[in-house]
């Protein structure tokens, strides 16, 4: 059995089939979904699904960094008074992004800083978003990581070099869709990266992996990556599971 470790389950995409989808998925092999918060408005249906399922659905807690504005120090606030209420596994998803735009990266980059200073005020792990932003993320963790926080880079699709920053700090890689797309290098990378600094997801309803790319990205998907990895390390699947959900325990399971 597989964890996804990154997938967006109280997103509408699901709203009509959320409970189809979850069991469509423990039928091929995913029973754990670790699902990663987005802004102040998306927590309390993420809170509601994971009460829900709360045998194998985990929240996080945290303002992406495309949901960053002006009023960004209101919605921290706000959504740290969540940390009452209900038990988190992360931090996350939290980061920068300037794929898009960089009109608010001074504002990204305080944000990031902030969440920062929660996880380790909580001794919770990190869920790393960054897309087109690694040396600006990788600048701020060199200045700020003592050694006390770990956690996932997700969605990676970076360069081997970056890679070896990445586990050097102590974090993983989350791999995901992109790794099965024709354009990716992300195969190569994977080669040269020990299995013990891997985890898998999807980012569902996001990059489904080939060849479903373009549709509705699931948790049931999840084992496609995994077998694209056993072919790349000529291992067994199954411990691909083993070792993946190892290190998933390993990142936001340890008793703390």
């Amino acid at each position: 059995m597989f964890t996804d470790s990154h997938t967006h389950l109280y997103l509408k995409e699901f709203d009509k089939d959320v409970a189809t989808v979850i069991k469509n998925a423990v039928d091929s092999g995913v029973n754990r979904f670790l699902l990663p918060n987005i802004d102040l408005n998306s927590i309390p249906k993420l809170l509601a699904l994971c009460k829900d399922e709360k045998s194998n659905l985990f929240p996080m807690i945290g303002l992406h960094p495309c949901s960053v504005s002006k009023n960004f120090i209101n919605d921290l606030d706000k959504i740290y008074s969540y940390f009452n209420a209900d038990s988190f596994i992360a931090i996350g998803e939290i980061g920068i992004d300037l794929y898009w735009e960089n009109k608010f990266i001074i504002e990204q980059q305080e944000a990031f800083q902030i969440q920062l200073n929660w996880a380790r005020q909580h001794k919770l792990p990190i869920v790393i978003h960054s897309r087109n932003s690694f040396n600006e993320i990788y600048t701020i963790l060199k200045k700020k990581k003592n050694n006390d926080i770990t956690g996932v880079f997700h969605c990676f699709s970076g360069s081997y070099q970056q890679a070896k920053k990445i586990i050097e700090m102590g974090f993983y890689l989350g791999i995901g869709g992109v790794l099965t797309f024709k354009n990716s290098n992300l195969s190569e990378v994977i080669k040269k990266i020990d299995l013990k600094h891997l985890i898998l997801e999807t980012d569902s309803p996001y990059l489904a992996p080939s060849p479903m790319r373009g549709k509705r990205n699931e948790p049931k998907f999840l084992p496609i990556i995994a077998k694209q990895i056993a072919e790349i390390k000529n291992i067994n699947i199954q411990e691909i599971a083993e070792i993946t959900n190892q290190n998933i325990d390993d990142i936001f399971f340890k008793i703390k």
